[in-house]
Formats: C-alpha cells, sequence, structure tokens
C-alpha cells in the first residue's frame, strides 16, 4: 500500500462540503488487509478497519491544518493532530482521516489514507503515531 489522497477530496473540497477551520475530522485504523483505492469516496467505502481494546469504531477526532502553499513545487501541506489509543490492543498498518458528520458512514467524506509501512501493534497500552506529523498533497 501507498498513502494516498482520495479523488473524492478536490471535489468535495471545490463544492463547498469540506471546511478545516469548522468541519469534525476523525482518523480511524485499518488493518493490512484494507486495500486503498483513490476511488474510494466515504467512510462506507473503507473495509478492514481495525478492532480491540480500547479502540472504537470509527476512530478518534483530529483537527486538520492548511500549513503552507508551495506555489514553486505545486503542493500544499496539511498536517493533522494524532490521536492515540490508551490501554488498547491493536495492530495498524494504516489510518483513513474523513470528515466526522455524525451519522451514517455513507454520508463521511474521506480525505486520506496514511500508509504506516509496516504493522504498528499495541499490547494494553497505548498506541501512538507520534511519527506522522503532515501530509503533502500534490496534484
Amino acid at each position: 500500500m501507498a498513502s494516498l489522497i482520495y479523488n473524492s477530496l478536490y471535489h468535495d473540497a471545490l463544492k463547498g462540503n469540506l471546511d478545516l477551520d469548522v468541519d469534525s475530522f476523525k482518523m480511524l485504523l485499518v488493518t493490512s488487509s484494507y486495500t486503498a483505492a483513490k476511488s474510494h469516496s466515504r467512510r462506507s467505502d473503507i473495509t478492514n478497519e481495525v478492532s480491540g481494546t480500547g479502540y472504537t469504531s470509527g476512530g478518534a477526532s483530529c483537527t486538520l491544518t492548511l500549513n503552507s502553499i508551495d506555489n514553486t513545487n505545486n503542493r500544499v501541506t496539511v498536517s493533522f493532530s494524532l490521536p492515540s489509543w490508551a490501554s488498547s490492543t491493536i495492530t495498524a498498518r494504516g489510518a483513513v482521516v474523513y470528515k466526522a458528520r455524525g451519522g451514517a458512514s455513507s454520508a463521511d467524506e474521506l480525505v486520506c489514507f496514511v500508509d504506516f509501512g509496516s504493522d504498528i501493534s499495541s499490547s494494553n497500552d497505548t498506541f501512538s503515531l507520534a511519527y506522522i506529523t503532515d501530509l503533502l498533497v500534490q496534484n
């Protein structure tokens, strides 16, 4: 797998469906069985979410921040806060960031998928993603 920006992000942003300053976002964790696809557009498209002690389905809240626009290299840097799961026993290979509307998963717009490169596990300990600091969005 590789990290990616879901194609629907651009559509949803241009239609005004996403507002970094107002909207609630969440990060959910997935296993190595999840196959990331740029064509996924809603949380209902996500399969193989982790389960285990200390993890709640749908993930945890996170905040997205637009850091910089680099017109020379045609890219934008977006960072997001990193939730952690205390006293958890889970194994994850990646994370999905999405807009959390608080209802049906078919309404939640996807933002990005972050591939950890290998499984990360916790065993009755805090599951943390401290090494992920930002995501480069490049056209």
